[in-house]
Parts: C-alpha cells; sequence; structure tokens
C-alpha cells in the first residue's frame, strides 16, 4: 500500500554536493517517520537520516552530521536528503524509508525505496 519512489543519485566530485528525493504514496499517513540508509559494497545498510514526518525533528548519523540535511514537503508528500561536503566514502546505494517508529534501524523499517546510486570520486 505504499510507495517509495527515490531520484536524485549520480556522480560528483569530493566536495561536491547531491540533493536526494523520495516521493511517497499510498498509505504514507500511517507512517509517522521517514529516512534514508545507505549501503556501500561489502557492507551492511546503515542508518543515514531520519525525519518525524508530522514534526520535522530530525536525526543524524554522527558520519553525516554538518554535512547532510534531510527535510519532508507536506503539500509533495516527499522528503529529501541535501548532501554537502560529499566524500569518496559517502559513495553507497541511498535507500528511502519509512515506518511507524524512528527509522533508525533497519528492523524499525516498514518500507523501502528501491535504492539510487550516489557515487564520489577523489
Amino acid at each position: 500500500q505504499v510507495q517509495l519512489v527515490e531520484s536524485g543519485g549520480g556522480s560528483v566530485q569530493a566536495g561536491g554536493s547531491l540533493r536526494l528525493s523520495c516521493a511517497g504514496s499510498g498509505r504514507t499517513f500511517s507512517n509517522d517517520h521517514m529516512g534514508w540508509f545507505r549501503q556501500a559494497p561489502g557492507k551492511e545498510r546503515d542508518f543515514v537520516a531520519s525525519v518525524n514526518w508530522r514534526s520535522g525533528s530530525t536525526y543524524y548519523a554522527d558520519s553525516v552530521k554538518g554535512r547532510f540535511t534531510i527535510s519532508r514537503d507536506n503539500a509533495k508528500n516527499t522528503v529529501y536528503l541535501q548532501m554537502n561536503s560529499l566524500k569518496p566514502e559517502d559513495t553507497a546505494v541511498y535507500y528511502c524509508a519509512a515506518g511507524s517508529r524512528w527509522v533508525t534501524r533497519t528492523d524499525l523499517v516498514d518500507y523501502w525505496g528501491q535504492g539510487t546510486q550516489v557515487t564520489v570520486s577523489s
């Protein structure tokens, strides 16, 4: 019943910026939290950022604090991830996520997007 469609991935040089978008459809009203995870080759899918849909409160992984900003647009039913000062270690597939609780762990996620590739070159 819930679909998450991501866009905005691509390739940038270190220090550059990208903005990811995730448009939700279906019963998104039942999901109070949305967020982003990422998975690099050979590694686990890790938490990046989360936002409370109703309040706009945010939470970030230590690795992206001060560089990434998560936000949401209620009218467009869309969540964004603004990524600045990108580093090669940010290279990963980024996944949009939604859940009824803070989506800071994969087991708390009820719905996933298809993923979008972000590649940062040095």
